[in-house]
């Protein structure tokens, strides 16, 4: 594994399709850099800033972010196969329509984020924050979303299939045409009072 590099601070530079392998970053910054179409696996980016980066395009394989910030960043048609961001928060970044299979991103800030079409699966996403998020067209199956702030979120004609909803309030939520499973309308029939027999 690569020797981790601490404190460092990255501006303005081109790795455009760039192979960043199982590099470790800790405490970084990185200010206008281009990831297009990088790719990684096992990298590990911990409490890093990311500053309009673009990482569209971009493949990244076991690789973490964990505790990092984005901030108006590019991850337009990028795809993270069993990443770890735990803890992480996204602001203002462009998120569509991003792939995620599998991973953990319990703890993380997405309020008010743009993740139509977006596609999430079998994703930890325990005590995630999604107040505000507009996930309308999307996929979001086999989720943990327990715990999760879900407060005005939309999931309009969202593929919900299988994902933990008993942190969703349906009345403080946009659902119609979303998918969900028998057992799951029995948790959001529970959440509005209803007594089942």
């Amino acid at each position: 594994m690569a020797d981790p590099i601490e404190g460092g601070q990255f501006r303005g530079e081109d790795w455009y399709g760039e192979d960043l392998g199982d590099r470790q970053y800790v405490g970084c910054e990185f200010v206008d850099i281009d990831l297009t179409e990088a790719t990684s696996t096992g990298a590990t980016f911990t409490d890093c800033v990311l500053s309009h980066v673009k990482l569209n395009a971009s493949r990244h394989t076991a690789s973490a972010f964990v505790g990092c910030t984005f901030t108006r960043c590019n991850l337009f048609e990028a795809r993270l196969v069993g990443c770890k961001l735990m803890g992480s928060t996204f602001r203002d970044c462009d998120l569509r329509p991003l792939t995620v299979d599998g991973g953990d991103w319990s703890f993380v800030t997405l309020a008010g984020a743009d993740l139509r079409g977006a596609a999430f699966q079998r994703v930890r996403m325990r005590e995630i924050d999604l107040s505000g998020a507009n996930w309308e067209g999307g996929t979001l199956t086999d989720a943990d979303l327990s715990g999760g702030v879900l407060k005005g979120v939309r999931f309009t004609r969202c593929d919900l299939r299988g994902s933990d909803l008993t942190a969703l309030d349906p009345r403080d939520a946009a659902l119609d045409g979303a998918v969900i499973t028998p057992q799951q309308a029995v948790v959001v029939a529970q959440a509005l009072g209803f007594e089942l027999r």
